[in-house]
């Protein structure tokens, strides 16, 4: 251990100030702090033990009433396999939830069918259209993975 030893015998001589740092008293609070965090943190993350189901994709049947829009690696859109802009998707959509309501039927589903290589923005322009129209809900369709 070190000490700094000033001599006294100057009058005319200001002391020196100390400009160092002092990193014990950091260092002492960082341990204690990091000695709490691990004290603390196994006592806060519990989790249940449970067995959690082996969920496998369960094909779904397509109701008479849900609408089926498909996007094909060209971009080009079907309405329920009938070719459709989309200008003409928006107006579609609202007027299948308008007759819905008048009927009192359920709302329908929508349940969109991308190709693979599709891009995005193709499949996003019908799921907006969708959603401006206020389709409450919107699915997707794929192939079941062969395993």
């Amino acid at each position: 251990m070190a000490v700094f030893v000033q001599s006294a015998g100057g009058h005319g001589e200001e002391d020196d100030l100390n400009c160092t740092i002092n990193v014990v008293p950091l260092v002492d609070i960082m341990l204690v702090m990091l000695i709490i965090f691990l004290v603390t943190i196994p006592v806060i993350v519990k989790v249940v033990p449970v067995n959690l189901p082996n969920a496998r994709n369960i094909a779904t049947e397509t109701k008479p009433e849900n609408i089926v829009v498909a996007v094909t690696s060209d971009e080009d859109v079907y309405w329920n396999n009938a070719p459709v802009s989309y200008v003409d998707l928006h107006g579609r959509f609202v007027a299948a939830l308008i007759r819905a309501s008048k009927t009192g039927t359920p709302l329908p589903e929508v349940h969109i069918r991308a190709d693979r290589n599709v891009r995005f923005e193709a499949v996003g322009r019908a799921i907006l259209a969708a959603q401006q129209a206020g389709v409450p809900k919107v699915g997707f369709i794929t192939e079941p993975r062969n395993e």
